[in-house]
């Protein structure tokens, strides 16, 4: 199998595939690219040709993943006061203090599905909630959590959801 038999086969499932992961047109188009680079480049690898489906999605779950390791922010709890070297657009600000400060119902929901990684139908399980109720919740808070953020930090959100402006945390 060839490079152009993969593009032509699975190009656009791949790409929708990658968007509707991270929601942005211009990463899914860095990360659909550098996955097809890694598809062409490692293809002699491949070592059965019938499973060359699972194979390029691996890859670009992969390609996704870096993506959102190389965007995350990592605090030391440990207590030994170093500074974490930052990427130029990151920055550390309230946000813990933010969602902290969020009504029971709404952090409750936030922590368990954006911070331990649980799946939206599994939390409204455990809460013995409906799934849409769950879904309001999640929305609310991140409602409450945009308007205190943006409150707080002095932050504005641009045409393509991007936050501009200086951080300025003084008030929390």
């Amino acid at each position: 199998m060839e490079t152009q038999d993969i593009w032509n086969n699975f190009n656009d499932e791949l790409y929708f595939f990658i968007l509707k992961k991270v929601k942005d047109t211009d990463v899914a188009n860095d990360i659909f690219q550098s996955a097809f680079l890694k598809i062409h480049k490692n293809l002699p690898k491949l070592e059965k040709e019938e499973r060359v489906k699972a194979w390029i999605f691996q890859i670009a779950r992969n390609e996704i993943a870096n993506y959102f390791n190389a965007e995350a922010i990592y605090v030391d709890n440990s207590g030994t006061n170093e500074e974490i070297p930052l990427q130029e657009d990151q920055f550390v600000c309230c946000f813990d203090k933010l969602i902290n400060d969020l009504p029971e119902i709404y952090r409750e929901v936030i922590e368990m599905v954006y911070i331990k990684g649980h799946k939206q139908k599994d939390v409204a399980k455990e809460l013995e909630i409906s799934l849409e109720n769950t879904k309001a919740r999640i929305r609310r808070a991140k409602d409450i959590l945009k308007e205190k953020f943006k409150e707080c930090c002095k932050y504005q959100i641009d045409k393509k959801g991007k936050l501009t402006g200086e951080p300025n945390c003084s008030i929390c």
